[in-house]
């Protein structure tokens, strides 16, 4: 394992990432200020949350069809959500890419290579060989527009990336130059959600366990690192932390993890991430599923 100095994520500092981000950002306009009501969207697998944070309660959510005047109209059953963390009129927070995106913003770019889009990020793909090892993890992402009443993002596109367990970066570090595991791209359905399979992340010095995303107006524009909307960090909760890292593998995460708390992590302390705290429910043994609402 390459040994990281404390907080890679601003090796670049984070006036560089987001000016690299603004200047490949042509939807300014779009992401215009508008009050809305508490969003219904957050889809999270498996139905209860498990220390993620406030207003986890579930709630009904309304279908994208015309409610008809006729008695005998027949319902069409909705997915089950989850209320979001925080109204929808407040926006994910923008944070750094980091110094590992990917995206071609430093160097390497896996978004114009043929295989990235994909749900199963935990191996890579193309002339790489390697398999990310770990807890299972399944995250869903709900993307709300919030100039628009909070309607789901259709067809727009995710590219998520994080670390392994040992908190190491494919196509960064030493020795995974020539692999791209734990990095992929999905589009939203028709409710703005994308769901990606994957591995519980790793800690390392300086950072609480995180992924990034960058979110883009299509797929299109996310295979080609084109109009970016918003670039975040998804923030785990530290009950599941403490269970995933007590397992086998993740024995160097659970060191780093007893030196990082959400209030004094560079990217998260502003607010202890309560904007980016997913909702996570499972175990180490079975697995983990996570959820999270971003509105833009």
């Amino acid at each position: 394992m390459t040994n990281k100095l404390p907080h890679p994520d601003h090796d670049r500092g984070l006036e560089f990432d987001l000016t690299t981000m603004m200047s490949r950002r042509s939807l300014g306009m779009f992401l215009g200020a508008g009050s809305a009501a508490a969003a219904l969207a957050a889809c999270t697998p498996g139905g209860s949350s498990s220390g993620a944070g406030p207003s986890a309660s579930n709630a009904a959510t309304t279908g994208s069809a015309t409610a008809s005047a006729s008695a005998s109209a027949t319902a069409v059953p909705s997915p089950t959500l989850t209320r979001a963390i925080a109204e929808c009129g407040v926006e994910i927070p923008q944070e750094t890419a980091g110094p590992f995106p990917g995206d071609g913003s430093n160097g390497p770019n896996v978004l114009e290579a043929s295989g990235v889009v994909r749900q199963d990020i935990t191996s890579s793909f193309g002339t790489g060989t390697a398999k990310a090892e770990g807890v299972p993890l399944t995250f869903t992402l709900t993307l709300l527009d919030n100039a628009n009443g909070c309607a789901p993002l259709a067809g727009a596109a995710v590219y998520a990336w994080h670390c392994d367990r040992e908190g190491r970066y494919s196509m960064y570090d030493s020795g995974l130059g020539n692999e791209n595991f734990l990095r992929g791209v999905q589009e939203a359905d028709a409710n703005g959600q994308v769901t990606f399979t994957s591995i519980f992340p790793g800690a390392y010095t300086g950072r609480w366990p995180h992924i990034h995303f960058e979110v883009f107006e299509s797929m299109s524009n996310a295979t080609a690192a084109g109009q970016v909307l918003a670039v975040s960090q998804i923030a785990l909760t530290q009950a599941a932390c403490e269970d995933v890292y007590a397992t086998a593998g993740y024995e160097s995460s659970a060191k780093n993890f007893l030196r990082t708390t959400l209030k004094s992590d560079n990217v998260f302390r502003n607010d202890g991430g309560i904007y980016q705290l997913a909702t996570l429910t499972g175990s180490a043994a079975a697995g983990y599923t996570a959820g999270l609402n971003v509105t833009i």
